[in-house]
C-alpha cells in the first residue's frame, strides 16, 4: 500500500502536471503527483488537486490511493463522477472498505440504487460500524423504506451518540412517520448538552408543531435560526407559518402522542377521577336496538387501553381494536379480550376492509376528529348492510364543529345528522348524553347509532 505523501512537496500554485519528479518507475511519480495534488487541496486550490489527482492516475492506473483522492475532490460538485473515481479504486482493493464506504456515499448522493446494497453488505460485514449504519439509513429513506431506516439510524445514533446529524435525521423521520413523542424523548438530552445545534433545533421546532406546542415550537425555531443565517433547514419558513396563524387541527402525531403519554394513568384517571361512561351508555343503547343478537364482527375505534373492548367482548364473536397510540395497543392487549389488534388511524382501519363489520364502536374517540364526514364515509363502506356504527361526542350548540379549549372537537346535531345523510347512514337514534366529567362538571355530549340501509 502506498502512502499519500511520499516525497516532500512540489505544488507551486500553478499545474505542472506534465513535469513528472525524477522516479524509479511511473508509479512513483504517481505517488509524486499525488503527494502535489494534497497539498494543493491544503492550499485551498481543489481544480489543481483534481487535475494532479486524474494525472496521478493516469500515470499509475493500479494507484488507488490516487483514484480514491479523486473521487474526494468530485465528491461535492458531481457526485456520479467520484462513484466512478471511487470504484477504480475498490476494484484496486476490495479490501479498503474506507474506500467501498466512500462509493457508497458517493452512490447514495447519485441517486444510484445499489447505495443499499452496498452499505448492507458493509454494514453485514461490521454491524458496529456508525458510518455504514448511517449511510444504510439514509439509502434506504431515499428508497421510501421509512420504518427500516428508522431502525438504522437508531442503531447508529447508539453506536455513535454524538452524531449530531444522525440525530436530527433520526427524528425527522419520526415526525413524519407520526411519532412525534418519540422524536421529543429522542432529542431532549441531545439539546440540553447543545442548545444551539440548529439541525437539532430545528427538528424539534418541528417536534413541537406536531405536538401541538407553539410556545415551544416559536422557542426552537428562533435558536435553530439564529445559529444557522444561511437558514439550511428551513426554520425561518417554519416561523413564517407559525406566525401567520394558520389553523392548527389535532393532527394524528398530536393525537398520539397526546395517549402515548397518558397510557400508564389513563384508566385511573378516566374511570376512577373523570368517570367515564362512555362504553356503558353505548352498549346500553346497542342492546336497545340489537333485539338480543349477539355473535358480531366488532371494530372498536380508538380503542386505548380496551375499555369499551370489556364491555362489548359478550356480543362479538370477532373483536378487533384499532389505535393510534402504540402504548395505549399495548395496555388494550395486556388485557387479553381482543381477537386483534392493530396502530392505525380511525378511517385507514374502516378502509381497510369493505363490508366487514356488523358494528363499529367509537367511544369518546370523534372529539379527536373535526369534519365527521370522511369518517362516515369509510364507516359505510365498512359496515355489512344492516351494521350499525355507535359513538359519542361532545355536542355543540349552533352548526358545524369547533375545537375547545381542551382540544377537543365538539360536535353540533345538525353535523352528525347532515353528514350521515351524505353517506347514506341512517340515524337510527341520537340523544344527550354526558360521557364523562371535566372539572368537576358532566360534559354534555351526544350519543348516537348509525345504521347501513
Amino acid at each position: 500500500m502506498r502512502h499519500a505523501h511520499p516525497f516532500p512537496s512540489t505544488y507551486s500554485g500553478q499545474p505542472n502536471v506534465t513535469r513528472i519528479e525524477p522516479a524509479t518507475d511511473l508509479c512513483e511519480a504517481g505517488d509524486g503527483l499525488l503527494s502535489q495534488g494534497y497539498d494543493a487541496l491544503g492550499a485551498g486550490d481543489p481544480g489543481t488537486a483534481r487535475i494532479l489527482f486524474r494525472a496521478a492516475a493516469a500515470v499509475c492506473p493500479d494507484l488507488g490511493d490516487a483514484w480514491a483522492a479523486l473521487g474526494d475532490s468530485h465528491i461535492e460538485h458531481s457526485p456520479a463522477i467520484a462513484a466512478g473515481a471511487y470504484a477504480r479504486s475498490v476494484a484496486i482493493d476490495v479490501g479498503r472498505r474506507d474506500w467501498r464506504l466512500a462509493l457508497a456515499g458517493a452512490w447514495l448522493a447519485a441517486g444510484d440504487r445499489r447505495a443499499v446494497d452496498a452499505f448492507g453488505a458493509l454494514v453485514a460485514e461490521r454491524s458496529d460500524w456508525a458510518a455504514a449504519r448511517r449511510g444504510l439509513a439514509r439509502a434506504l429513506r431515499d428508497a421510501g423504506r421509512d420504518g427500516e431506516a428508522v431502525a438504522e439510524f437508531r442503531e447508529a445514533v447508539v453506536l455513535d451518540p454524538h452524531d449530531r446529524d444522525a440525530l436530527a435525521e433520526l427524528g425527522a423521520l419520526l415526525v413524519e412517520g407520526d411519532d412525534a413523542l418519540a422524536a421529543a424523548e429522542l432529542l431532549q438530552p441531545a439539546l440540553r448538552d447543545d442548545p444551539d445545534d440548529a439541525a437539532l433545533q430545528a427538528v424539534a421546532g418541528r417536534v413541537w408543531l406536531a405536538l401541538q406546542e407553539a410556545g415551544k415550537a416559536r422557542v426552537a425555531l428562533e435558536r435553530s435560526a439564529a445559529n444557522d443565517p444561511s437558514d439550511r433547514h428551513g426554520a425561518r419558513a417554519l416561523l413564517a407559518r407559525l406566525e401567520s396563524g394558520d389553523p392548527a387541527d389535532l393532527t394524528p402525531a398530536y393525537v398520539r402522542a397526546l395517549f402515548d403519554r397518558y397510557a400508564e394513568r389513563f384508566d385511573r384517571d378516566l374511570v376512577d377521577r373523570l368517570e367515564y361512561r362512555a362504553p356503558e351508555l353505548l352498549r346500553q343503547a346497542v342492546d336497545s336496538l340489537a333485539d338480543g343478537r349477539s355473535g358480531l364482527r366488532v371494530l372498536d375505534l380508538g380503542c386505548g387501553t380496551g375499555l369499551a373492548g370489556v364491555t362489548f367482548r359478550s356480543l362479538a364473536s370477532e373483536l378487533a381494536g384499532v389505535d393510534l397510540a402504540p402504548r395505549m395497543v399495548e395496555k388494550a392487549r395486556a388485557r387479553g379480550v381482543y381477537d386483534r389488534l392493530d396502530v392505525a388511524d380511525a378511517v385507514a382501519a374502516l378502509r381497510a376492509e369493505a363490508d366487514a363489520w356488523d358494528l363499529v364502536v367509537a367511544a369518546d374517540v370523534l372529539v379527536y376528529i373535526a369534519d365527521l364526514g370522511p369518517l362516515f364515509e369509510s364507516a359505510a363502506l365498512a359496515l355489512r348492510a344492516g351494521g350499525r356504527m355507535a359513538a359519542t361526542v361532545e355536542r355543540l350548540d349552533g352548526d358545524g364543529f369547533a375545537l375547545g379549549p381542551a382540544r377537543r372537537y365538539a360536535h353540533a346535531e345538525a353535523h352528525v345528522r347532515d353528514r350521515a345523510a351524505a353517506t347514506g347512514l341512517a340515524v337510527t337514534l341520537l340523544e344527550p348524553c354526558s360521557p364523562r366529567r371535566e372539572r368537576g362538571q358532566p360534559v354534555q355530549g351526544l350519543l348516537f347509532v348509525l345504521t347501513k340501509v
